[in-house]
């Protein structure tokens, strides 16, 4: 028997998915490969395969023998098994209670003030620059960091220091780095968790202390809130990046949400859907699953291409096709059922206001290099551009 293809997570293109996943999902959706580290594991690429597995109670995130398991990556955080075997449904649902309030639709509309304001701060900052500029650095990576930090209270002066250990944590090659990071994140979240138990404030850190006791319960808070910010920002910089992108290069849907800019948060869904290959969530097998004639065994490592998914031909029409007005978009991108991503809401709120105002203040921007001269992130766990250099 042929010996399964190695799972590469650098990326092949900037926009879209390789034309091999394509294959994959013709003549094999369940494929047996070798992840970046060396792992089998089972990549199951077919929109319906992945959306009815997002939900089946078979698959979760922990391993009964974590340092046996599988890996996807070396990354700390998100490379392999997360969480207690025994414990996990109930140990994810008190999880999501307990940040329930802060994604509230009360929350969220307090919030839209705030980030239409940081970002209509940004882009003064980037006109007053003037071009060309690199739209990552100015734009795209500032703005989650500073709504993430508001929403947590985290001070944003330290953004610099949370973007290294970001960066650390993400390295899906050398986990000894990528623990390094989350080591100094949580030791950095403890400190703040310990200072808010004395002095609260309106925040989500707080809002979690007021619910818990004890150490043990500090550790969970700082873990937790660790987690939060690494998520909070990191996905959105890479979508507001290829928002920014795809709308460059899409000239005529450019031209469309400068007339209807009621398309806005149609437009933004398909930014969602056409993220580029690399959005991969790992599952573990609680029990045999059988998929056609592949059958999965208890502990398998299960890939869910959620890239591959959303260019699936049997659901999405003309899928390497970005249509700002596709109906429907039912993209995996935020995941599907009782995990979905809790912060999709707010990362739809970010992307919308800061799409809208980036076309609206600049409707001339363009790329200052050629496009084969962008670079994309390897090795690291949200992929995303190196840099994004605009002009208009």
């Amino acid at each position: 028997m042929d010996a399964p293809p190695s799972l590469s997570c650098e990326p092949i293109e900037v926009f879209g998915v390789p034309q091999v996943l394509s294959d994959l999902r013709a003549q094999s959706p369940i494929s047996r490969v070798i992840t970046e580290v060396g792992d089998q594991a089972w990549l199951v690429s077919r929109y319906s395969d992945v959306h009815a597995l997002l939900t089946d109670p078979r698959l979760g995130r922990t391993h009964p023998q974590p340092e046996a398991a599988a890996r996807m990556t070396n990354s700390a955080l998100f490379g392999g098994p997360l969480g207690n075997y025994d414990t996990e449904d109930g140990d994810h649902a008190h999880m999501r209670a307990q940040l329930l309030p802060a994604f509230s639709p009360a929350r969220l509309r307090a919030l839209q003030q705030p980030v239409q304001e940081l970002a209509n701060n940004l882009l003064d900052h980037m006109e007053e620059s003037g071009p060309p500029v690199d739209l990552h650095e100015m734009v795209s990576f500032p703005l989650p960091v500073l709504v993430i930090c508001e929403l947590l209270g985290v001070p944003a002066d330290d953004r610099d220091t949370f973007r290294r250990w970001s960066e650390e944590i993400a390295d899906t090659l050398d986990g000894d780095r990528s623990q390094r990071g989350l080591t100094a994140l949580v030791s950095y979240m403890r400190e703040l968790v310990t200072v808010k138990r004395q002095r609260p404030g309106a925040d989500l850190i707080s809002d979690l202390i007021a619910t818990s006791s004890g150490t043990t319960d500090v550790d969970a808070v700082a873990m937790l809130s660790a987690g939060m910010l690494f998520a909070g920002h990191e996905t959105t910089v890479v979508r507001l990046d290829i928002g920014a992108l795809l709308l460059i290069t899409h000239p005529s849907a450019r031209e469309r949400l400068l007339s209807s800019p009621q398309l806005i948060p149609s437009a933004v869904e398909e930014v969602l859907r056409y993220l580029p290959s690399g959005a991969i969530l790992p599952r573990y097998a609680r029990s045999a699953i059988q998929l056609d004639d592949v059958t999965i065994t208890p502990g398998d490592l299960v890939l869910l291409d959620l890239s591959s998914a959303n260019h699936d031909e049997r659901t999405f029409s003309k899928p390497n096709d970005f249509d700002i007005t596709r109906t429907p978009n039912r993209h995996v991108t935020f995941g599907h059922g009782p995990r979905y991503c809790i912060g999709a809401a707010l990362a739809r709120l970010e992307l919308q206001t800061t799409l809208r105002m980036l076309l609206q203040r600049f409707p001339a921007l363009e790329l200052a290099v050629q496009p084969h001269e962008l670079r994309r992130k390897t090795h690291t766990l949200t992929g995303g551009l190196e840099t994004l250099p605009v002009r208009w």
